[in-house]
């Protein structure tokens, strides 16, 4: 049996799905996710697309590995192999041993993020708020780091915030290595540079088991925030590292008039994930709910940015966030 929880600012899903039994073997619990993902995984026709990806042809492959003489170690190793064809971060095989995971969507990028850098611009005076640091850089441009949607932020964290920056002249706000987390906190910062209900894009449910079983395209709107607003040029700075709720935020924040993103192309991630149980007690997480920006284009693999920009090994040697630097050029134009 499947339990679905989703939370978020957009949906709030609580239903069972019932499963056919499979036996606690091997090969049973092969079987088991398998059809898992098969049914409820919701990217199948867009990475099919995108890199060739058959799902019958890796249960061939997968099967004739997956037999019932597998230590519980082997089959682990197994099992991953197989959800790892899904180039997806959000599927994940949780045991008492291990965590499997798919981190390819950022690994094999440059990080493009220094923290011995950052505590050069940060210096040791910054103010925190909940999960934002924050300063002012000698040429009076605001400057905000926000490492993880799963550190709360309140409203009044965020008044403070800008209430403290509201002087300067423009505001680099920088998400670099957010991974994600509580899609409730992304929302809540964007909130704070909207001035108008905005339409940010579309989100769709599994309605049946087969691949293309989704409901009809719904709307996703950002609403202003009813607190303090900042009015004034911001940028975004982005890696590849920024994922999941991370990335919905940089969606958000792309539809907003005076926000420019700079770095390089998030790590995607663009379902919301669902979790399910093995028959040997072993959890898997995945995709399930697809969303998409407003052009109605998939953002699983990434959003690019309006400047692609790279951290260089010169200035790294000079002391020097090449991202950070272009950031505040361009907030000074």
């Amino acid at each position: 049996m499947i339990v679905i929880l989703i939370t978020s600012h957009f949906s709030l899903l609580i239903s069972c799905v019932d499963e056919a039994e499979h036996d606690n073997t091997p090969q049973g619990n092969f079987e088991a996710l398998w059809t898992i993902i098969d049914e409820h995984y919701c990217f199948f026709d867009y990475k099919q697309h995108e890199y060739g990806l058959d799902w019958n042809n890796i249960y061939n492959i997968y099967k004739v590995r997956a037999n019932n003489d597998l230590s519980r170690e082997q089959l682990f190793e197994v099992l991953t192999d197989m959800l790892a064809e899904l180039k997806d971060g959000h599927v994940n095989l949780s045991t008492a041993f291990d965590f499997g995971r798919y981190w390819n969507w950022y690994e094999d990028y440059p990080s493009n993020f220094s923290d011995t850098l950052q505590r050069r611009y940060l210096g040791t005076d910054y103010k925190i708020a909940s999960g934002l640091r924050y300063t002012i850089l000698d040429d009076n441009i605001g400057y905000i780091y926000y490492g993880s949607f799963q550190e709360g932020i309140g409203e009044g964290n965020l008044d403070e915030v800008i209430r403290y920056l509201a002087l300067c002249n423009g505001l680099i706000l920088d998400i670099r290595n957010n991974g994600g987390g509580n899609l409730t906190n992304a929302e809540k910062l964007a909130a704070r540079f909207c001035n108008e209900k905005t339409l940010v894009g579309y989100q769709q449910h599994k309605t049946g088991k087969g691949h293309n079983d989704f409901s009809k395209m719904e709307e996703q709107y950002l609403e202003p925030s009813s607190n303090l607003r900042w009015q004034k040029s911001v940028v975004v700075l982005t890696n590849r590292h920024v994922f999941s709720a991370a990335n919905e935020f940089v969606k958000y924040m792309k539809c907003l008039p005076m926000v420019k993103t700079v770095g390089d192309k998030t790590g995607g991630g663009a379902g919301l994930p669902f979790s399910s149980t093995l028959p040997n007690g072993w959890t898997v997480r995945f995709s399930a709910c697809p969303m998409y920006d407003r052009q109605r284009q998939h953002t699983e693999f990434g959003i690019a940015p309006d400047y692609q920009v790279s951290l260089t090994d010169d200035d790294f040697r000079r002391g020097r966030d090449t991202l950070i630097e272009f950031a505040r050029k361009l907030l000074v134009e």
